[in-house]
């Protein structure tokens, strides 16, 4: 495991959040809740290399020069559907992002994530993209969605989730060694089901209370 492009967020805030998630009796609009603001977070933390300028501001004091974004463009790019979840997050902290979608399905002959749908910004290969999806398992729909985000030529890709195993962060950093992966735990294993240990369940089914 390359723990230079892992970074697991040690922050009281993100552990306090994820252990209310983490409880099965936390309600559907709590749990949606804490997602997103978990999704904030993190944002943080992956956006800490956005590049910076100056521009001259005037005070109620003076006029002065201070430092704002470069404008360097940006999307984020959640797998549906859990991803959705993190993308509120992610917009109040980069209100000027574009969103792309990509829905991924396994098929159960080859056990191999196939795209669904996909629809993304016309630019999308000149933006910094930041995928999200909630849980970080096996590795297999992480690792190609990242794989169809460089079929569009994309070249400056991040993973962001909440929870990660290390199965699923060695498949990722396997197959695409140059991703940075963002995430608020590293749990201790996937069980016989795939499941995440101690995990928080299914996330799309929580998020939306479809189970």
């Amino acid at each position: 495991m390359n723990t230079d492009k892992l970074h697991v967020i040690d922050h009281p805030l993100v552990a306090h959040k994820l252990t209310i998630l983490r409880d099965k009796e936390t309600a559907t609009k709590d749990f949606r809740e804490l997602v997103s603001e978990i999704g904030m977070l993190l944002t943080y933390e992956a956006t800490r290399d956005l590049p910076l300028t100056e521009k001259e501001v005037e005070t109620p004091i003076c006029t002065t020069m201070a430092p704002t974004l470069k404008g360097k463009k940006f999307a984020v790019v959640p797998i549906l559907r859990a991803g959705l979840g993190l993308v509120d997050g992610v917009l109040r902290m980069v209100p000027s992002a574009r969103v792309g979608h990509i829905g991924l399905y396994r098929n159960e002959e080859t056990l191999e994530p196939v795209k669904y749908f996909c629809k993304m910004p016309k630019d999308i290969a000149e933006r910094d993209v930041l995928i999200v999806d909630p849980m970080l398992a096996t590795g297999g729909s992480a690792a190609a969605a990242i794989g169809f985000m460089k079929e569009y030529g994309c070249t400056n890709i991040k993973l962001m989730v909440l929870l990660a195993a290390p199965e699923g962060v060695e498949r990722v950093q396997q197959e695409h060694p140059d991703v940075e992966i963002f995430c608020g735990s590293l749990d201790s294993h996937l069980n016989e089901n795939g499941y995440i240990v101690p995990g928080l369940g299914d996330a799309g089914d929580r998020i939306f209370g479809t189970k």
